[in-house]
């Protein structure tokens, strides 16, 4: 594989990927707010800047968890199934979108649930 392809190849990764990050890190988002507020006002004394820092990091962790994407999508787009990944990729990301999504509700329910 010469260079211009594989250059065109991490170009449409990052047209197809980078958009949806927004995607991803707004539901991640909604739902930690989501929580926040379902147990307000209980949730704000657990708020400390301790626990934004483990926020920021988990963001931070999250959006790495997110560019192994970037992996499967380059070997895939240097297979001979290139076509067939360009026009299903959204499966993946989908499944990460799901995945991340159910992670970030268990934190939270950690975090700002107190029974």
């Amino acid at each position: 594989m010469n260079a211009q392809p594989v250059r065109e190849s991490v170009t449409d990764a990052m047209k197809f990927w980078e958009p949806l990050r927004l995607i991803y890190n707004g539901v991640l988002a909604v739902i930690v707010i989501g929580y926040f507020l379902a147990s307000y006002p209980e949730s704000r004394s657990v708020l400390t800047v301790d626990l934004i820092f483990v926020g920021f990091l988990l963001a931070v962790l999250a959006n790495v968890a997110y560019c192994s994407a970037y992996v499967a999508d380059l070997f895939a787009q240097a297979s001979g199934f290139r076509e067939v990944w360009r026009r299903f990729r959204w499966v993946l990301f989908a499944i990460g979108l799901v995945s991340a999504g159910i992670l970030t509700r268990f934190f939270a329910l950690a975090v700002f649930h107190r029974p």
